[in-house]
């Protein structure tokens, strides 16, 4: 019962995915101006971390040289 839902809920991602796609003819730049025009018009309050997400650094080891 609850994968049903899980895979209706899931289609309706797929699908608003693909109309939204398809509006910007695939252009990932003009969803993402789309989507911060929106919300910036949408005057509602956004969250913002206090400190900015830093990347890790890597762990591997030093390559030895040849």
């Amino acid at each position: 019962m609850i994968q049903n839902a899980t895979d209706s809920v899931i289609e309706e991602i797929h699908r608003t995915r693909e109309e939204i796609s398809e509006r910007f003819g695939g252009n990932v730049a003009a969803i993402a101006e789309d989507a911060a025009r929106r919300q910036a018009s949408s005057n509602r309050p956004v969250w913002k971390a206090k400190t900015p997400n830093l990347r890790l650094k890597s762990e591997r080891a030093p390559q030895a040289s040849c």
